[in-house]
């Protein structure tokens, strides 16, 4: 799905602002009928959870409504009238006036509707837009939804993040030309003995069969390459390519003309130009040979964060000023690259890392897919994950339709290195590998130029995975010092480097550490190794990474979380997950300034192996175990 833009043949409104805002069981039963009957309002973007002193605001399950009136340009005669909705979290329904125009599952990809046949140019329409929070067996992510005593519905999830809800991201009008551009695709490459010519492959999808051009602009707007057909290769001389820390984009400029395309009137009246687009992209590989990842052909270490989007008060609607200033303590703090834990972030977020050469491991918001998890069994759910009752082919197929809307969206982001399916499946479990193994074929069909990964769960070893050997990259979550040998940082580090050792000897393929971390209060202090402490989490880190760099197949770090986060209510959390290198409100701990330094210095390499002293690097040596204990038994 093409995003908006303002081109010379399309034009674009945003709808962001003030609208009115109403809770299910407040006012009609057919809301979009008329006028909201409320006094609320909200903005938009935002989650609306955290707006409101009401308590039954933040705690609703079901539909909320949003609306405003909405004037079409009087200039849109003869065009095409769509309006898009960049995310509806988890559910959204479009009315024009009284119409129903567009609904959509998944609260974190984009879906439009064309609404040409329900307005009129010059004039003001009704937009009614619903939104439902609700968590079922069959959304991505998955939960329950009860019936209290009392007769509140109540959510539960599986997830460690807040399940917030609304119009998070903008809501647009645009206009196209009836016969318009509604695709491209763009895999780039390098060709030649010394590798300075760009391959740019295209294919361009329009609505009714006809005429295209493209061309390729560089960062100046000079033409370097072009060509006709709705597919084809472009070639780029002496071409730059994007890379980490250093980016590079060139524009695809995509005309359809209302002729043949050669130029000479052919069947129509000069080869008009009747619709354009520009898709930027970069040119850049990526690869994955042995136990080494490459970009452009050269070892890559991946060091960063998962990351959320949270913010106080808005939730997880997106800001752009959080945006910039997220970015810059990535850059100050010598972080290459993040994973959009645990759902598709905001596309302004992935066109940012485009123009700042960060790398992005791009996920789907399949998180929740293991019952051990939320039982707090540690590896014993009270009942099977994959079955007929509890995880099945309708969870698959919502799960299928979530890796197809995430790909068709970012599929055109030089930044996007890698597609992670799932965090924390179940896949030590009975039933993973005919759950799993459909979706990994899926996204290889999808995109066979990237790399496929899934991050998997502490209880999911080396020993008992069952899904390892269908991926391409191995990400594990390992908590080793925190959820496990908890306060006991030497054994932690011991645990830890066998447990690597382990993944890299049977799979031989990379390694990444996909998150690590140690929930810590700013401002407390210990001159011992006490938990939640500054000097804790900081020592935390310094033993996990001198374990890093004793693994050779270990291709990067991601340390969880690049900030705290808002959580569910739990006697386990205080005002929300703290396992963030920054506060909520961006303000550093200690261990940001330790990473600095540790980040800077490596400059996106892999650091020389190092060993233990006095043992030669070998775990075992030392007295302490050489295998990790299974998590709850340390």
């Amino acid at each position: 799905m093409l995003k908006p833009r303002s081109t010379a043949t399309r034009e674009l409104v945003n709808l962001d602002g003030i609208w009115r805002f109403a809770v299910a069981g407040t006012i009609g039963p057919e809301p979009w009928t008329g006028p909201l009957g409320t006094r609320l309002e909200a903005p938009v973007p935002a989650s609306y959870n955290d707006l409101f002193t009401d308590r039954a605001i933040r705690d609703h399950v079901g539909w909320v409504w949003y609306q405003r009136q909405v004037r079409v340009p009087r200039g849109w005669t003869g065009e095409r009238v769509v309006l898009r909705v960049d995310a509806a979290t988890h559910e959204g329904r479009v009315y024009v006036g009284d119409a129903l125009v567009a609904q959509h599952v998944g609260g974190y990809t984009p879906f439009e509707a064309d609404i040409t046949e329900h307005v009129s140019p010059g004039e003001e329409f009704r937009l009614t837009i619903g939104v439902n929070n609700e968590l079922t067996g069959v959304t991505m992510p998955p939960g329950t939804i009860t019936v209290a005593q009392d007769g509140r519905r109540k959510q539960t999830y599986l997830h460690d993040f807040y399940n917030y809800a609304g119009l998070a991201r903008s809501v647009w009008l645009y206009s196209t030309p009836p016969v318009h551009v509604d695709d491209i695709t763009v895999v780039t490459g390098l060709d030649g003995a010394d590798g300075t010519t760009g391959t740019v492959g295209y294919t361009v999808g329009t609505n009714v069969p006809a005429a295209v051009r493209v061309r390729a602009l560089d960062a100046h707007g000079t033409e370097v390459a072009a060509g006709e057909g709705a597919n084809g290769t472009l070639r780029i001389d002496d071409v730059t390519l994007w890379r980490p820390g250093a980016a590079y984009l060139y524009e695809l400029v995509v005309d359809i003309l209302d002729g043949d395309g050669d130029g000479d009137g052919g069947d129509g009246d000069g080869d008009r130009v009747v619709d354009t687009y520009t898709e930027p992209f970069g040119v850049r590989t990526v690869e994955v040979r042995g136990t080494r990842f490459l970009i452009n052909g050269e070892p890559f270490y991946f060091t960063g964060f998962g990351k959320h989007e949270d913010s106080p008060v808005r939730g997880k609607g997106h800001d752009d000023a959080y945006l910039v200033h997220d970015f810059q303590l990535m850059e100050w703090m010598g972080a290459n690259s993040f994973r959009t834990s645990h759902y598709p972030y905001a596309e302004e977020v992935m066109e940012f890392a485009d123009r700042h050469g960060i790398v992005v491991i791009d996920e789907t918001a399949a998180v929740g897919l293991n019952l051990a998890v939320g039982s707090g069994l540690m590896g014993t759910p009270p009942r099977p994950t994959f079955s007929e009752d509890t995880f099945h082919d309708d969870t698959r197929a919502a799960h299928a339709q979530a890796i197809r809307e995430l790909i068709a969206r970012d599929k055109n982001h030089p930044s996007v290195v890698m597609w992670c399916i799932a965090n924390e499946p179940s896949s030590n479990e009975k039933g993973a590998r005919e759950y799993i193994e459909p979706l990994v074929k899926l996204t290889r069909r999808l995109d066979p130029t990237r790399p496929v990964t899934y991050a998997a769960v502490m209880f999911a070893t080396h020993d008992n995975d069952l899904i390892a050997d269908l991926f391409d990259v191995l990400c594990v979550n390992r908590y080793y010092g925190w959820y496990v040998a908890t306060g006991d940082l030497a054994a932690a580090e011991t645990y830890l480097e066998a447990d690597l050792r382990g993944w890299a000897e049977k799979f031989g393929k990379p390694i990444m550490l996909s998150e690590y971390g140690a929930d810590t209060m700013p401002g407390l202090h210990s001159v011992w190794d006490t938990p939640w402490t500054e000097e804790y989490q900081l020592a935390y880190l310094e033993a996990n990474q001198r374990a890093f760099d004793r693994v050779e197949a270990l291709v990067g770090e991601h340390v969880w979380n690049f900030a705290d986060f808002q959580t569910a209510d739990g006697i386990h959390r205080v005002g929300g997950n703290k396992k963030g290198v920054f506060t909520r409100e961006r303000h550093p701990k200690a261990a940001a300034h330790a990473l600095r330094r540790r980040w800077t210095s490596l400059g996106g390499r892999k650091p020389s192996p190092a060993v233990r002293p006095g043992d030669g690097g070998r775990p075992g040596d030392d007295g302490r175990p050489a295998v990790a204990p299974e998590p709850g038994q340390a």
